[in-house]
């Protein structure tokens, strides 16, 4: 598969030095390989949010946070439409069948619709998307 939705939580690995995975840093050099990925809309407003509550928490100063979303911005991404219409009866219909937040149930929904393998380090997101017959990464 050279297609893959990220969530949040890849990335974050990537980012924060207190979160690092040997997952995410296998699935890094997939990423370098040149694999397509693909977020949806909410993906920037996750990062973002995790970032200032990083720096909250003083686990990142200013400077570092800076640095770290001109990084995550320069990732080679596409960003999905946002949802409408149809869309939020799916949304709601995943979220509710695989117990995850709207939230979670966006990275699904996206991957499914693609089609697409899914990058995430959240277990209760790879179990609902190996359910739906979706590709985790999991070298």
């Amino acid at each position: 598969m050279n297609r893959w939705v990220v969530d949040s939580s890849m990335a974050l690995a990537w980012a924060l030095p207190d979160e690092g995975s040997p997952t995410a840093d296998r699935f890094w050099d997939e990423v370098q390989s040149g694999a397509r990925l693909e977020v949806p809309p909410l993906w920037w407003y996750e990062i973002a949010n995790a970032l200032v509550v990083a720096r909250r928490r003083e686990r990142l100063d200013e400077d570092k946070a800076v640095r770290l979303s001109i990084l995550l911005a320069r990732l080679p991404l596409t960003t999905a439409t946002s949802p409408a219409g149809d869309d939020l009866q799916r949304l709601q219909a995943l979220a509710w069948k695989h117990r995850l937040s709207a939230y979670d149930a966006a990275y699904l929904e996206l991957a499914r619709s693609l089609p697409a393998g899914l990058a995430t380090l959240d277990s209760r997101l790879a179990d609902a998307a190996r359910t739906e017959g979706l590709t985790v990464w999991n070298p």
